[in-house]
């Protein structure tokens, strides 16, 4: 059985039945992703009132009131949750997974089927790939996945064919997590639907972002592949292109402060040349799970899981005047090419508090939108309704 690790003393206690379906109403609202959930807690202090000021906030952002989820459809929604058979973990939940809980973008809320307490295994390892993996890599793939569960390792991987597959198989036993894109309760691709049953059976688990039924789709694999990193200590690419999605998620890794890992291959296989590139750049050159097992023993656990998350709820703040001035410095810096914030703070000579209110305003609009790395990008919209691409 695996240890839950205690509840984190800087987070809030887990939000009852009420607040938990804001909580779910907030995420699901329109324009909050999982850094402007964030800020909005942190500012009002629970989801009830930050859905009550969503669109005065908007209109600070020049937009229009944003759509808030109802609350009956966030009720259908874990309604279908339960049917599903999954529950739904928020941040302050002692069974969120504490490794998840360290990335900047942890969604606040997830979906788990299965053995919950899978999640707060540690170490835990993802392995990933390309879907028309060789029969070498599969079989490499699966070897390293069934090693690595025998040091004692939960193995993290995407359900995907190919690699994905092979590394579910070979960590059946011992412990696996599938990341899907979709709904928890929808099996993609079909042709793994025993494998979903297997992993379940076997005491793995299956997790997901997105709502129950939702059928995946192609904005949905670069958010699932930061949690496949995310709730794991290092990632290992067996096979991948050089612009395969197993390249993403080996970025996001090291966004997230992650160890990567690659397998080598014939510079004459294109299926080789995305891990042979990460080797270049300074990924380790992994063989066989030995290589991976020796260069997490000799790394702690990334610092901030113990203490990671969204802050302590502080009491409701009061806004920033609106200075006109002050946003038009700040939108005039914004570009459809993402930019880190820190660079926005230390160009406009404003406070990480006053940028982040004003960023804040205009994603709730519309205007801009999160990437990886906390960077930020104008969407293709604006006031004036012309492209902005």
């Amino acid at each position: 059985m695996i240890a839950v690790p205690p509840a984190d003393p800087t987070l809030p206690p887990p939000p009852d039945a009420a607040e938990r379906l804001a909580w779910l109403r907030l995420i699901r609202s329109e324009h909050v992703g999982p850094i402007a959930f964030r800020r909005l807690i942190e500012r009002f202090g629970t989801a009830t009132a930050a859905l009550a000021a969503l669109p005065a906030l908007a209109r600070r952002g020049r937009s229009g009131a944003p759509r808030i989820c109802p609350a009956g459809e966030a009720e259908a929604e874990l309604a279908r949750a339960a049917a599903a058979g999954a529950c739904l973990l928020a941040w302050p939940d002692p069974e969120y997974p504490p490794l998840l809980l360290a990335i900047d973008d942890a969604p606040p809320l997830i979906y788990v089927k299965g053995n919950v307490g899978r999640l707060a295994a540690d170490p835990a390892v993802a392995l990933v790939g390309s879907r028309n993996a060789s029969l070498n890599g599969r079989r490499l793939a699966e070897q390293i996945a069934r090693d690595l569960g025998g040091a004692g390792c939960t193995v993290v991987s995407g359900l995907a064919r190919g690699i994905d597959t092979a590394a579910h198989q070979g960590s059946l036993r011992t412990g696996t997590v599938a990341v899907l894109a979709g709904g928890v309760d929808v099996v993609y691709p079909e042709q793994n639907r025993d494998l979903y049953r297997l992993i379940l059976d076997e005491g793995g688990a299956i997790v997901a972002e997105q709502p129950p039924g939702t059928e995946p789709q192609a904005r949905h694999f670069p958010s699932r592949n930061r949690l496949i990193s995310g709730l794991a200590r290092g990632v290992v690419v067996v096979e991948a292109s050089l612009h395969s999605g197993s390249l993403i998620t080996a970025r996001l890794a090291l966004e997230q402060g992650r160890e990567v890992f690659a397998v080598p291959g014939s510079p004459l296989d294109p299926r080789a040349r995305g891990g042979n590139d990460l080797i270049r750049q300074g990924a380790t050159l992994t063989e066989t799970a030995d290589d991976v097992l020796r260069a997490l023993a000799g790394r702690p656990r990334p610092a901030a899981i113990t203490t990671a998350g969204p802050p302590a709820m502080p009491a409701t703040t009061t806004l920033p005047e609106d200075d006109a001035s002050v946003r038009q410095t700040i939108e005039g810096l914004l570009s459809p090419e993402p930019v880190a914030v820190d660079e926005i703070v230390r160009e406009c000579h404003l406070s990480p508090a006053s940028v982040n209110t004003i960023l804040l305003e205009l994603e709730l609009a519309g205007r801009i939108e999160r990437h990886p790395g906390n960077r930020i990008a104008l969407t293709s919209w604006h006031p004036e309704g012309t492209s902005a691409r």
